[in-house]
């Protein structure tokens, strides 16, 4: 009996020794990736078999093609954080293209320190997700296959430093960047001026989430300084347990020539709707308008620039938790004959595009 006391009393001294030894060795690193695959069909039937350079997603048509493909690492731990990722595919060619060497396949790389022990105040550094609009290179994320206009003429990643803070309730999420510009991972030669962003994100509830985000700087030469104002408004709503719904908005602005005090501006509204009637279906469907008369973002060379409707429906299937076979029909409208069809100019582009994406 002796003997069992004292055995009883030592297991009741090493069980938080043992616990803080358990807490202690938990892997801090962890490996995760993504592939996605696609097929594309452009109506339009392009000689090069590359949509408008205005869509960087699945811009390849007519071949089954690799959209983005990572791997990535991650380190957590209770005051420091990191990530690195590498990727591939056709939106790293498209989107990466003005990045030079090895930093074209960079999809991640960042540092992040606690700097507040009792507070969840983070000063992270490195190539990072973008802080503009609801919408990432990753498909599965997204409630439709292809991106919004809105997605694909902003940044999708940022490089330099940003400082977030997020309250205790985690409802309210601000943060402030110093940038290297406009979608930029290496700063444009001969541009010595500062970029920055802002970020409010709020979550009154669990099925809303209302953000507003800016970035003002000069994504160019100092010779040919622009200062460029930009701002992104969005709310996620998740109306019921099977209805979202996703409402959108930009508006730029930047200066017509060098030290100008006038400005050429463009906009884009969105709205998205999914249904998922079971948890392996979803169905979405998007309208949208993006108006940039002057070319800042997308240049036509056309009288009325770009200005252009879109729509899609958009199908989802997931046999397993970690795989998603999508299709989409997609379809846009523009005010110019901005397309091209057997060597004649077009209003219209339509779509046809299915992928499958499996992430781990």
């Amino acid at each position: 009996m002796k003997n069992l006391i004292l055995s009883a009393i030592g297991l009741a001294i090493l069980q938080p020794v043992l616990a803080q030894d358990s807490t202690e060795t938990k892997n801090p690193f962890t490996i995760s990736g993504y592939v996605e695959a696609y097929y594309n069909h452009d109506f339009n039937k392009p000689v090069n078999n590359t949509i408008p350079g205005f869509l960087y997603n699945f811009n390849r048509v007519n071949e089954v093609n690799l959209n983005l493909a990572f791997i990535k690492g991650n380190y957590s731990t209770e005051r420091v954080r990191a990530n690195i990722a590498l990727a591939a595919g056709t939106y790293m060619n498209a989107n990466y293209s003005a990045e030079p060497g090895v930093l074209k396949n960079v999809f991640e790389a960042n540092i992040g320190i606690k700097i507040a022990k009792n507070s969840n105040l983070w000063l992270d550094a490195g190539i990072m997700p973008s802080h503009i609009g609801f919408e990432s290179a990753v498909g599965k994320d997204n409630l439709t296959l292809s991106r919004s206009l809105l997605a694909e003429n902003s940044p999708y990643f940022e490089s330099g430093v940003k400082l977030g803070y997020t309250t205790k309730d985690e409802k309210l999420f601000l943060s402030a960047m110093y940038l290297n510009g406009w979608q930029r991972i290496q700063r444009v030669d001969g541009n010595s001026t500062p970029a920055f962003g802002t970020q409010i994100t709020y979550k009154p509830s669990s099925n809303v989430t209302l953000n507003y985000s800016t970035f003002i700087g000069n994504d160019k030469p100092d010779s040919l300084k622009q200062m460029r104002y930009f701002q992104n408004v969005y709310g996620i709503f998740q109306l019921t347990s099977q209805f979202g719904l996703i409402a959108g908005f930009d508006f730029g602005s930047e200066q017509k020539s060098k030290g100008s005090s006038h400005y050429n501006t463009w906009y884009t509204p969105v709205l998205i709707a999914r249904f998922t009637p079971t948890e392996k279906i979803r169905i979405a469907a998007r309208g949208e308008y993006y108006a940039d008369e002057k070319g800042v973002i997308i240049s036509t060379g056309t009288p009325n620039g770009f200005k252009t409707f879109g729509y899609s429906l958009n199908f989802d299937y997931l046999p397993v938790q970690n795989v998603m076979w999508r299709i989409e029909a997609r379809g846009l409208n523009s005010k110019d004959s901005i397309f091209t069809r057997d060597d004649l100019a077009r209003k219209q582009n339509y779509f046809i595009t299915t992928s499958v994406a499996l992430s781990f």
